[in-house]
C-alpha cells in the first residue's frame, strides 16, 4: 500500500482527499470530496449523510463485492437499476401469473363442454389472472393478434377476473408459457400478452378496454397434447407498461378441438 512517509506535501498533495470546507472539516452540510489539485470525485460527504453522484453514468456506478470478488450489490446508473446477489438480479423483480385448466368452470361454455372446440378455434380468449376463475371466458378477436379494444356489455363479472391492473410503471423482462391438452398431441396453440387503457369511470362504459398494445407473443404455434407439457419463451414486443394500464393474457387454439390447460408467467420489474 502506498505511504506518504518521508514525502513532501508538494509531492503528494494531488493524492490527498478533502472537503474544501475552509479548514472546518466535515460538517452538517454535504460537500463534494476533491483531491488536492481541485479535481472532483463522485463522493459527497457530511457528518449526516453520504452521496455518490458520478460525472457520467455507468453500469457499475457503485459495486459492493465479497472477499472472493463476486459482486453482491450493483448500482447501474446507465439503466437506472439496482442489482443484488450472486446472480445480480434486479432488486424490484416480481412475477405475475395467468392460468386456466381444462376442468375450470370457465372452460365449460360450449354445448360440447369445451370452450376450445368447434367454432371456438382460432379465437383469442382472455386467461384468468392470479388464480381467479371466471364462469365464462371472454373472447377478443380472431385475427393474428387479439383485438385492441373491448366494450363490455354483459361480461363485466368475467372480464374482471382476467385483469392485471398495473399501479406503477413496469418493464416486462421475460414471459414463459406452459400448455397441455386432454387429447392426443398434434393440436397447436398460440398465446399473447397485451396491455390496454381501461375506462376507470363508474358509468356505463366503465371497464371498457382501448389502445391495446402487444407486449409479447409466441411466434410459432405450440404443439400440445395429453402426452406432454409444452413450454416456450415468448418474444417480448413492447417491454414498457405505464401505470394505470391493465394487462391481459390470451390463448388461442389454432383450429383444433383439444381442451387446454395453460399457464403464463410474467417476470417484470418496477421502473
Amino acid at each position: 500500500m502506498a505511504s506518504f512517509t518521508g514525502s513532501s506535501i508538494k509531492d503528494v498533495y494531488k493524492d490527498l482527499l478533502h472537503t474544501s470546507n475552509s479548514n472546518t472539516g466535515i460538517g452538517s452540510t454535504i460537500k463534494q470530496i476533491t483531491c488536492g489539485d481541485g479535481d472532483t470525485s463522485a463522493l459527497y460527504l457530511s457528518d449526516r449523510n453520504l452521496k455518490v453522484q458520478p460525472s457520467a453514468d455507468s453500469t457499475t456506478n457503485t459495486v459492493i463485492y465479497d472477499a472472493g470478488g463476486n459482486a453482491l450489490l450493483t448500482v447501474d446508473s446507465t439503466n437506472d437499476l439496482v442489482k443484488a446477489g450472486i446472480g445480480q438480479h434486479n432488486v424490484t423483480t416480481q412475477y405475475a401469473h395467468f392460468g386456466i385448466g381444462s376442468g375450470d368452470a370457465a372452460a365449460v361454455t360450449n354445448s360440447d363442454g369445451s370452450v376450445w372446440s368447434g367454432s371456438s378455434g382460432n379465437t383469442h380468449y382472455a386467461v384468468p389472472f392470479n388464480g381467479y376463475v371466471a364462469q365464462s371466458l371472454v373472447s377478443i378477436g380472431t385475427g393474428t393478434n387479439p383485438d385492441t379494444s373491448l366494450s363490455i356489455s354483459t361480461t363485466a363479472d368475467d372480464v374482471i377476473c382476467t385483469l392485471w391492473y398495473v399501479m406503477d410503471n413496469i418493464t416486462i423482462d421475460r414471459v414463459i408459457w406452459w400448455s397441455g391438452g386432454d387429447a392426443a398431441s398434434g393440436d397447436t396453440t398460440r398465446c399473447h400478452l397485451q396491455s390496454f387503457t381501461i375506462d376507470s369511470g363508474n358509468g356505463s362504459t366503465g371497464g371498457d378496454l382501448s389502445s391495446g398494445t402487444l407486449l409479447a407473443h409466441n411466434g410459432s404455434s405450440l404443439t400440445v397434447g395429453a402426452d406432454r407439457i409444452t413450454t416456450t419463451t415468448l418474444t417480448v414486443d413492447s417491454s414498457s407498461v405505464a401505470a394505470d394500464k391493465v394487462i391481459l393474457a390470451f390463448v388461442e387454439n389454432v383450429g383444433a378441438a383439444t381442451d387446454l390447460t395453460a399457464q403464463l408467467i410474467v417476470k417484470y420489474h418496477y421502473q
